[in-house]
């Protein structure tokens, strides 16, 4: 009998009980803009970027509305102005260009490897080109973090890290997003933890962090920060940060902070989910797996494999079969974007050359979430068939 799969690949677990209460109790009293609170009351909003702060071991955090707009606010932060070069990666999602655009400034693609990470033979070659690179941990896959900060750090090129997939990952035991200036977070729903939207940014940069609450719409309301610089900081810089409103409300951090408590377990059960769909991928004739590397502490929410020099026409026909089973997989190498597949080619309001290298891998980078509802049968019989799917087209 031919096996099938009949789970969402979009269902996501339950919001927590205790996160339910938590929000109940903010909607109970009313106060869910982050600066309405009560004599003496530390706002949950405040409370979360504590404690966001403290788990990450940064000085400092700012909640926002979302991970693109912690993006946006990183780079108008570190002084990206309307025209400047920012180096980026050429294998990432659309708001990761978007940002960029957003200020003004122009994107500069840089390569893929196999291994779904940028290329710093690449970056290398164009780090004299721009001042700033926004760096995308695209789908949870961390470079050799070592060396990409010595190449930076030696040409004065500022690392904004975008870790919307690595919130709990790690490089040599550093947790993702401490390594460059700025570390950038999403809360949105298929990300590691889930309040719908929002974003969390850290950094150990006063003037850094002071800017980003000023633009992130404080008003003279920062003191009411627990994880911000001090007066004197933003007294060298509030009259001439613009507000660009983008605040996190106490009703969303409240639903994250019990999340975040949880976020070591919730990454042990990703992995174990990830690794069972591994294990029977590996080897399958015609199809590679991104393995890796040994200094990486990776959170497996999703998994990537590559259908290297296989033609468009076989890698629809793979997608289709498997979709006929239940199983959806996502392709990057589409002529036209679909959802969110969309490649560096796909910006037309960012000029971009071409990359034969990064063209070959992109057009067999095949994509799949995996969702903590998913039990680990359930990953076992979606990789028997996308393995089986794979070898009847590989071998037609």
């Amino acid at each position: 009998m031919t096996e099938t799969f009949t789970g969402s690949f979009t269902q996501q677990e339950p919001i927590p009980d205790e996160a339910i209460e938590a929000a109940m109790a903010v909607l109970r009293h009313g106060r869910l803009h982050r600066y309405n609170v009560v004599p003496g009351e530390l706002g949950e909003t405040a409370l979360l970027e504590q404690e966001f702060a403290a788990q990450m071991g940064a000085k400092y955090c700012l909640a926002v509305s979302s991970g693109g707009y912690a993006l946006a606010t990183a780079l108008r932060a570190v002084g990206v102005q309307p025209g400047d070069p920012v180096l980026t990666n050429a294998f990432t999602l659309a708001p990761v260009p978007g940002s960029i655009a957003s200020v003004g400034a122009k994107p500069v693609f840089v390569g893929v490897t196999e291994n779904l990470t940028i290329d710093l033979d690449d970056l290398e070659a164009k780090l004299d080109q721009a001042r700033v690179l926004m760096l995308s941990h695209m789908r949870g896959h961390l470079c050799d973090m070592d060396r990409l900060m010595q190449m930076c750090d030696a040409a004065g090129v500022a690392v904004i890290e975008d870790c919307a997939h690595t919130m709990g990952a790690a490089w040599r035991g550093q947790l993702s997003g401490r390594q460059g200036a700025i570390g950038c977070y999403s809360c949105q729903t298929y990300k590691h933890v889930n309040s719908g939207e929002g974003g969390l940014l850290i950094t150990d940069d006063e003037v850094l962090a002071a800017k980003a609450t000023m633009l992130s719409g404080s008003y003279m309301l920062y003191e009411r920060h627990l994880a911000a610089p001090g007066p004197e900081v933003f007294e060298k810089i509030k009259y001439t940060t613009p507000n660009v409103s983008g605040r996190m409300d106490n009703l969303r951090a409240a639903i994250l902070r019990p999340q975040l408590r949880d976020l070591d377990r919730q990454v042990q059960r990703w992995n174990e989910r990830y690794d069972e769909i591994a294990s029977v991928l590996r080897d399958t004739p015609g199809l590679t797996i991104v393995e890796r590397p040994e200094p990486e502490t990776y959170v497996g929410s999703s998994i990537q494999f590559l259908l290297l020099d296989w033609s468009p026409e076989r890698i629809a026909e793979v997608i289709r079969r498997c979709a006929a089973r239940g199983v959806e997989i996502k392709w990057f190498g589409g002529a036209e974007p679909t959802g969110f597949t969309s490649r560096y080619d796909s910006w037309r309001y960012a000029e971009s050359t071409p990359l034969p290298a990064s063209d070959r891998i992109l057009a067999g980078v095949m994509d799949m979430r995996v969702p903590l509802t998913f039990s680990l049968d359930d990953c076992r019989v979606i990789a028997r068939i996308i393995r089986a799917e794979v070898g009847a087209v590989y071998q037609s």
